[in-house]
């Protein structure tokens, strides 16, 4: 992988699911250290392509390539000993356990076991969450338990973050924490991948956005551009 080249792109993605196409020839790029958002109507293909990502499901047809690799047959486990991540949109934590062994399960597979504490710490940390170690996740605000899916993410400290719906069912002010955390995060070169319905959220990122509909990439460009787009505006943020 060259410096210019992008670290994922797909070509001619299709997925088919019987007479349905959800995916209808997508050709994305995003580049290495880039935040990158995703927006479209429900049932515009963006769940889907999050699956044909990750390798949790295989494309009909097309192509996904990663720093210049061939990934399209490689199955979710396989990308992830790569570098990607996904935080899914139905929260995967456990609830009966606390704040760090949550965090420890995924730590302990990347870190010796003297250092995780203080990988803990030094996560809880990134996402306001220091000082509840101890508690258990059932305890924890509705806002709480989204960072901490996201914590358990970055743990194994992925190159390519996939978010989908991070600040789906936060308030306002936990969604504007939320934005903070992802900046803080796309600072440190991890690239991440946003799929959100929250435009005011969306607005907040200020960054590269691309808009799905019918299963095919309808708009590209920066959020500015995206919000400017009347055609998208017609399909989309017009009925916000």
């Amino acid at each position: 992988m060259t410096d210019n080249e992008p670290i994922i792109d797909t070509s001619g993605l299709v997925k088919q699911y019987g007479g349905i196409a959800a995916l209808q020839g997508v050709d994305f790029s995003v580049d290495r250290g880039e935040l990158h958002c995703i927006i479209g109507p429900n049932g515009a293909g963006k769940s889907t392509f999050f699956k044909l990502l990750m390798g949790i499901e295989r494309p009909t047809a097309g192509a996904i390539h990663y720093k210049g690799r061939d990934v399209t047959s490689l199955g979710s486990f396989e990308r992830a000993r790569l570098g990607f991540s996904v935080k899914f949109q139905n929260i995967r934590v456990y609830p009966d356990l606390t704040v760090y062994h949550n965090l420890f399960i995924p730590l302990r597979r990347h870190h010796r076991m003297k250092k995780i504490p203080g990988q803990v710490a030094e996560l809880l940390g990134e996402l306001r969450l220091s000082g509840t170690e101890n508690e258990t996740v059932s305890n924890l605000s509705h806002g709480q338990i989204q960072w901490l899916a996201i914590g358990m993410s970055i743990a194994a400290e992925p190159e390519v973050l996939l978010l989908d719906e991070p600040t789906a069912g936060m308030s306002d002010d936990e969604t504007r924490e939320t934005a903070e955390i992802i900046r803080r995060l796309s600072a440190t070169g991890m690239t991440i991948l946003v799929i959100e319905h929250d435009m005011a959220f969306i607005r907040d990122l200020n960054t590269r956005t691309t808009v799905l509909h019918y299963g095919r990439l309808f708009a590209q460009g920066t959020f500015s551009e995206i919000e400017a787009n009347e055609e998208v505006h017609q399909i989309y943020l017009g009925t916000l």
